[in-house]
């Protein structure tokens, strides 16, 4: 066994024990590891490549915009909040690099089908589309539409938001669509009967991980539906990363595992990795963390074969589609 092969398989059995204790993979112990054995080289630049960010105000999305535009990339930065949004841009022009804000409420349909159009009145071509937005609520509350905004703004928006830029995406072969998911989706089974909590079930947790879990299948059934060429679609994880979000929603997990949490900038380095990699590097369809493919599995309760996985994909795309057919 010559010495590349011999760290190969060294570095794939630490990757693997890691992941196999969770804690090890998802906290900053899995990229300070895994960085230091693969050799990890910084993302490339990518100079004029067009990346429509969501949720850039602020935590991950913020951090991505930014280190995106160091790179070359021109940003479009998404968000709610006008004046977050332009601190992030201001940010990114103080360095030299270029963004525009673009403000947009995710919870209403109707604004995200407004944002598509002034993207594409903007830009004829865009090369990554990253769907980071995210909302965990402690109290259900419902979007414009009357859809629970959990799933109106990790589903609905971002499949509205795909669809209507299709054009812009196609124009460049090699395009990227990437959606932020979450480790927590591992809880949940897929079942669109459920996926829509009510009033009185909402737990904001579980209304999370059921919806981070459907945009995993999501992104299968993108890829299925596209097939080989055209747009690449990216599931990526971040792993357990220190943001305003996690603060806020989840205070008791951030205080237990404090300095144990990924650096934002930690968090978004494989999204970021993604984004700057050559047009149609790495194969689409797959969920990534620490630039790696990974299961979409780990508990017996959520595993399914491969026909239910074709048939959920299905189901979920229709469903997709008839729920967001007046704004397109």
């Amino acid at each position: 066994m010559d010495d590349e092969h011999a760290s190969g398989r060294l570095s794939g059995l630490i990757d693997g024990a890691l992941e196999a204790s969770v804690a090890g993979s998802f906290t900053r112990l899995g990229p300070a590891v895994r960085s230091r054995l693969e050799r990890w080289e910084p993302p490339a630049p990518a100079p004029g490549r067009v990346v429509v960010v969501t949720g850039a105000s602020s935590g991950l999305g913020r951090t991505a915009a930014i280190e995106l535009a160091g790179l070359g990339c021109t940003v479009v930065a998404v968000g709610r909040d006008e004046r977050r949004l332009a601190e992030v841009v201001a940010a990114i022009t103080r360095d030299g690099g270029e963004a525009t804000a673009q403000r947009a409420d995710l919870g209403d349909l109707a604004q995200t089908a407004d944002l598509a159009r002034r993207i594409r009145g903007d830009h004829d071509q865009v090369e990554v589309l990253v769907h980071n937005a995210g909302a965990l609520l402690e109290e259900r509350r419902l979007g414009a539409q009357g859809h629970e905004l959990t799933l109106t703004v990790h589903l609905l928006s971002p499949y509205l938001l795909t669809e209507l830029l299709r054009a812009p995406l196609t124009a460049v072969p090699g395009a990227k669509v990437i959606v932020m998911t979450s480790g927590g989706m591992y809880t949940e089974r897929f079942d669109l009967a459920a996926l829509e909590m009510g009033a009185a079930d909402y737990r904001g947790s579980v209304a999370y991980a059921r919806a981070k879990r459907a945009q995993v299948v999501l992104v299968g059934a993108w890829q299925h539906r596209q097939g080989p060429g055209g747009i690449d679609f990216h599931a990526v994880h971040p792993g357990w990363a220190r943001t305003p979000g996690v603060a806020d929603s989840l205070p008791r997990f951030n205080r237990l595992l404090g300095p144990m949490l990924r650096t934002p900038a930690e968090g978004v380095d494989t999204l970021v990795w993604l984004a700057t990699s050559p047009p149609g590097e790495p194969t689409g369809g797959r969920l990534w963390l620490d630039r790696r493919p990974r299961r979409v599995h780990r508990l017996a309760s959520t595993k399914v074969d491969a026909t239910t996985t074709a048939l959920q994909e299905e189901s979920l795309l229709r469903w997709l589609d008839e729920t967001t057919v007046a704004f397109r």
